[in-house]
């Protein structure tokens, strides 16, 4: 699966020291056998009105109708909750131990697999949030707050008033809200890390892309900037997108046409079993 070239690219970093950024997206996850945001599962009925993910997933929305908003997002929870890290999770936290200090991975993903997979939360930077984490929808601080088990109950009871006094902000009192990016908010330092996940893959030399389309903007910006400069561009998806094409084109870059377990698995194994050579 990967060529004799791209594993000389990767040996050759490495003997370098050289830093490594991991950009991933739903494609990494899809594995463990969550679906895309925007599928058809994303959908949801409010009265007579059908929204869409890009409708119910906005400040806006949650403003209007907080509890129906909470309701979704607890569906999606528990579905996040159930799932387990497959390999590509494992791989990349494989890597981070051969890597150390010059690992960065940068996630779309709100999952929290990668984490749970045991990546550090030092060098991984969750820039839409953790859907397993809440916090004050009044910003009265900027703590977060682990989902309560006890949230289970609306499977049960279908009825988030069982469970809403589970979802008040404990430093407050007032309603919580999901510690997810929406639609229609700013990437922030404050919230999702932005500028330090900016600042540690520009810092970077090589970017591995897997499993994501670039639809967002920083992981776009990300990806810009690596071919703007002339760095090594490494794609990995099950089809050819635009990021083949940025890969294809940067310094010793190329793109893996692949599941993202198979190919980081490969890389983790290349680049654990290499040793630098002693001087």
């Amino acid at each position: 699966m990967i060529s004799e070239s791209l594993k000389s690219t990767l040996l050759h970093y490495k003997d370098l020291s050289a830093s490594f950024c991991f950009l991933t997206g739903a494609g990494v996850s899809a594995e463990s056998g969550i679906r895309t945001f925007r599928g058809e599962d994303g959908y949801w009925t409010i009265g007579s009105d059908v929204y869409t993910p890009q409708e119910i997933a906005t400040h806006k929305l949650f403003s209007q109708f907080p509890e129906k908003c909470w309701e979704w997002y607890l569906l999606r929870f528990f579905k996040c909750k159930g799932a387990e890290p497959n390999a590509g999770h494992f791989s990349l936290e494989q890597i981070e131990r051969t890597l150390n200090d010059n690992f960065s991975l940068v996630t779309q993903n709100i999952d929290g697999l990668h984490l749970k997979a045991g990546s550090s939360d030092k060098r991984t930077f969750q820039i839409h949030g953790n859907i397993n984490k809440m916090r004050c929808s009044e910003e009265c601080c900027l703590d977060l707050f682990n989902l309560p088990n006890e949230v289970s109950l609306i499977e049960e009871t279908k009825s988030f008033s069982s469970i809403a006094h589970l979802l008040k902000c404990p430093e407050c009192g007032a309603m919580s809200r999901p510690h997810v990016l929406w639609f229609d908010e700013y990437y922030t330092e404050e919230h999702y890390r932005s500028e330090s996940a900016l600042n540690s893959a520009f810092r970077s030399d090589v970017l591995v892309v897997a499993g994501t389309t670039l639809l967002t903007s920083l992981p776009a910006h990300i990806v810009e900037y690596f071919a703007n400069t002339h760095k090594t561009i490494i794609g990995i998806d099950i089809e050819r997108n635009t990021l083949a094409k940025y890969a294809d084109r940067s310094h010793r870059g190329e793109f893996i046409l692949a599941k993202s377990s198979e190919a980081l698995s490969e890389i983790s194994k290349i680049l654990s079993d290499y040793r630098i050579p002693e001087t």
